[in-house]
């Protein structure tokens, strides 16, 4: 692989990397573990840590695939490998 191939794939794992990050942090550390101390704030009548674990984290999914088709097909133009 050409030097550009490997500066291609290594902005795709960044990419990745940062997307999974955030992930991890709205699913597991919001919604999981610190949803006790999340719970003393409310949102909508509700404990701020319960709407992370049902709502909220799905919300960020959801714009986290948007977010990620939207950069990665900025890297695609950067790097010349995008569809015409």
């Amino acid at each position: 692989m050409d030097k550009s191939g490997q500066a291609y794939w290594y902005a795709v794992l960044k990419l990745m990397a940062i997307i999974l990050g955030v992930w991890f942090i709205a699913g597991y550390v919001f919604g999981i573990i610190l949803a006790p101390a999340l719970n003393n704030i409310h949102l909508g009548g509700y404990p701020l840590g319960f709407w992370f674990a049902h709502q909220g984290s799905i919300y960020i999914y959801v714009a986290l695939i948007f977010i990620y088709a939207k950069l990665q097909g900025n890297l695609d133009k950067k790097f010349d490998v995008h569809e015409n």
